[in-house]
């Protein structure tokens, strides 16, 4: 992806994750069993992730590259379906902007302390005081959407 549309491509991801909740908490009003609503988005997005790995198979791992990789790294998508779960069976009681404020704002606080720590994998982010004060601003922020 040309470096022109990661920025955009990220903002685009961010708006249509606000309408993810409301639009998985329909498909269970519709299906009414919450772990059918879950299964049924999933299914949908395998079917999807398969039809663009046949459009585009290749590079595969190797063996070694099955071997080397961490024990913990194929367990992402169970860390999606926790976020999905939340939202289609929460957002009807706390509203759309009660549940994607405190999942931005907890992934925030969480992003900073990953970056922080270097944990995961990812390349070291020292907090500073201005990325502490940007997550305090947005925790803030969020406690007034919340409250009003």
């Amino acid at each position: 992806m040309s470096s022109a549309w990661i920025y955009p491509f990220i903002i685009v991801g961010g708006i249509l994750q606000a309408a993810g909740a409301p639009i998985n908490g329909q498909l269970k009003g519709s299906l009414l069993n919450p772990w059918l609503a879950s299964s049924v988005s999933f299914l949908l997005v395998t079917f999807l992730a398969i039809a663009l790995f046949c459009v585009q198979p290749t590079p595969l791992p190797t063996l070694d590259d099955l071997r080397s990789m961490k024990w913990w790294a194929p367990l992402g998508g169970i860390v999606g379906a926790v976020a999905v779960f939340a939202g289609l069976t929460l957002v009807q009681k706390v509203g759309v902007g009660t549940l994607n404020g405190l999942t931005i704002c907890a992934n925030l606080v969480a992003s900073v302390a990953i970056d922080h720590f270097g944990l995961i994998g990812v390349a070291e982010h020292p907090i500073t005081w201005l990325r502490l004060l940007g997550t305090l601003l947005m925790v803030a922020g969020v406690a007034l959407v919340m409250r009003f």
